[in-house]
């Protein structure tokens, strides 16, 4: 049926894509009666769903609709309990029951790992939560033109869903944010336009260590906290002091530049420290605004436990943690091996990597920033080669030359930690040659409704 809007149509949902996202083949003639092919995607859309959509110039190869009438639904569907679901971008899988978010994640490392030729049979069942709500520690919200706090819209990074709630953030936390989205709203303060690079607020960061229950609170401005914003700034830290005594940073922080991100030329400490404590597997981290730190601690927990039953490190080894960020998991190994080399070429996670490792009193770790190329020549040269090798690295993976450096390097076992299926397959790839067979797989979820899942694997040298 074709309406003012486009056509309407009933597409089968026959996979998602990897932003979540439904995808279906719809086989149409063209003016001369061929057959041509048009592919949908169709958010919030599950496996299986028959759904009626209604497709705007429908002559094209590829279009992006809205779902419509659930014509025959998943046996998983459930309704999302977030009122923002539908709109906000945050979370795209609240729609699906967990049990079918877990298989889904498990069949992803499969088929990434199977493309490059390895056994899927390797990869075992994804670890899950027992409770997948509220398990994030760190959030960054973004604020409006007009000041109200929220997240981007799902494909849309220019518009802003005002927030009342977050599922996926700790409690207190959304507490705290939206007490602060109540001073931004009483004192009339302006947001940030991207468009045209003016307005004063840009972004406000929560964190909170589930383990010693401190927040940290990052208002992200293009102006200092002074001059005409006095009276303002200090009713929020009485505000704050007041309503939320966990928190024990309250930072303002200066960035005029054009690129959206959360960073800072200038950092003013409001109240409190410029950073929070949290703990994992026992040891202390010091966590500042622009800390990378697992923003899951429960799953992250069972990462690092996971790395060193496959590790089996020894107290007489040598081992290298390459990405080591503030050494989350280097510290937890450290304790386990003779001597640990740390490389990042991120100066400020170094200098608190080394800072870490003296506040849980660890002396056997040498901490360099550096390139992780780099990194493992010079660490080879001063420290020796190790017989153990761990490596956790961006999304966008190690990359194939760091790679064939592992592999000339020779550890009796590597231990990858990977956020991204498709990039830790394409680079263990790399090691086959150098004789590593992948031992096992194991997905953890850290992330609950979403696309996103981290796993941990074990390579080791083939001798024979």
């Amino acid at each position: 049926m074709t309406t003012n809007q486009g056509e309407t149509m009933v597409a089968e949902i026959r996979q998602l894509d990897d932003r979540g996202s439904g995808r279906a083949v719809i086989w149409r003639e063209n003016e001369k009666g061929n057959p041509k092919k048009l592919k949908l995607t169709i958010p919030r859309t599950l496996p299986g769903e028959k759904v009626k959509v209604t497709v705007d110039q429908p002559e094209r190869k590829r279009r992006k609709v809205e779902p419509g009438e659930i014509l025959e639904a998943n046996a998983e569907r459930m309704t999302p309990p977030c009122p923002h679901f539908d709109l906000c971008g945050g979370c795209v899988w609240q729609h699906w029951q967990y049990t079918g978010q877990l298989k889904e994640k498990t069949n992803h490392v499969k088929n990434a790992i199977e493309v490059q030729g390895f056994d899927p049979n390797l990869v075992k069942d994804t670890i899950g939560m027992d409770e997948p709500w509220h398990y994030r520690n760190k959030m960054e919200f973004t604020f409006s033109p007009e000041g109200a706090l929220g997240l981007h819209e799902q494909g849309n990074f220019r518009k802003i869903i005002s927030l009342e709630t977050c599922f996926i953030a700790g409690k207190e936390m959304v507490e705290a944010a939206m007490e602060v989205a109540k001073w931004v709203k009483d004192y009339q303060l302006s947001g940030y336009n991207k468009d045209l690079h003016e307005g004063l607020l840009r972004h406000l960061m929560v964190r909170q260590s589930f383990a010693t229950g401190e927040i940290m609170l990052g208002l992200f401005a293009t102006e200092a906290p002074e001059g005409h914003l006095d009276a303002a700034v200090k009713d929020l830290i009485k505000r704050i002091g007041e309503k939320f005594p966990q928190v024990k940073s309250l930072m303002w922080l200066e960035n005029r530049d054009w690129a959206d991100r959360t960073q800072s030329e200038k950092s003013h400490t409001l109240a409190g420290r410029d950073f929070i404590y949290d703990e994992m597997d026992g040891y202390r981290f010091r966590l500042w605004f622009d800390t990378f730190f697992q923003t899951n601690p429960l799953q992250a927990q069972k990462l690092v436990d996971l790395a060193v039953e496959m590790g089996e490190p020894k107290k007489t080894e040598k081992m290298i943690d390459l990405f080591c960020g503030v050494g989350t998991f280097s510290l937890p190994f450290a304790s386990k091996v003779g001597a640990l080399a740390g490389i990042e070429i991120v100066e400020s996670s170094i200098e608190s990597a080394k800072r870490n490792a003296t506040d849980n009193g660890i002396s056997n770790t040498h901490f360099l920033a550096k390139d992780a190329r780099k990194g493992i020549d010079q660490i080879h040269e001063t420290f020796g080669k190790p017989e153990l090798l761990l490596l956790d690295p961006p999304r966008s993976g190690a990359g194939g030359k760091v790679m064939r450096r592992i592999g000339r390097s020779q550890p009796e076992r590597i231990v990858y930690v990977s956020c991204n299926p498709d990039t830790f397959a394409t680079d263990i790839k790399e090691l086959e040659p150098f004789g590593y067979i992948l031992k096992e797989v194991q997905p953890v979820d850290l992330f609950p409704h979403t696309v996103h899942v981290e796993c941990v694997a074990l390579l080791v040298r083939n001798d024979n």
